[in-house]
């Protein structure tokens, strides 16, 4: 890493005069996370991200909107609960899980790594993003990934649909559910 950290790596989106927050104040105990203190779990409803796949434990949904990353993808079991909550059978498939979702990731063709974060800070309900990178942009690599998404052109949404369509046939040719049509 560079004197001065990331935001004078190569892998930083931005450039020029950048001025670092103030702290905020510690907010103890901390505000209940969606799913928990009676607010609603998105991991549990139907909030509008589409399923893509799944089987009867687990789920992989994609998102509706195009981002600016090549493929963007989010595993979650069926039951709710987050990552120290998960029931044994469960986590004992959660590595094999992640391998199967990469795997489909990857077969786009195309994708030079396949980014694997777990945040929660927003929800309750376990869930893992898989974020794809596309092959030779060497500066997209790390962490700074989810920034470059944000900033990159979005993908077209015809595009995006493909996309999600494939990884979501590539999951089910392991086992489980596609939820998606077959190519238009």
């Amino acid at each position: 890493m560079p004197e001065g950290g990331v935001p004078f790596a190569e892998i930083f989106p931005y450039e020029g005069d950048i001025r670092i927050k103030e702290l905020d104040a510690p907010v103890l105990p901390e505000p209940p996370r969606d799913g928990e203190g009676g607010r609603p779990c998105h991991g549990c409803q139907d909030d509008g991200a589409p399923v893509l796949w799944s089987d009867e434990h687990w789920k992989v949904r994609g998102f509706a909107e195009p981002e600016g990353v090549p493929a963007q993808v989010m595993l979650l079991p069926r039951e709710h609960g987050d990552l120290a909550d998960l029931p044994p059978a469960r986590a004992a498939e959660l590595g094999g899980m992640l391998q199967r979702v990469e795997r489909a990731v990857m077969a786009l063709g195309g994708i030079g790594r396949v980014h694997v974060n777990r945040w929660g800070d927003g929800g309750s309900h376990f869930h893992v993003w898989f974020i794809a990178r596309p092959a030779g942009m060497l500066q997209l690599r790390g962490t700074c990934l989810p920034l470059w998404g944000d900033v990159l052109p979005k993908v077209p949404l015809e595009e995006w649909e493909e996309t999600n369509r494939r990884i979501a046939l590539a999951l089910a040719g392991e086992g489980g559910t596609a939820h998606v049509g077959p190519a238009s």
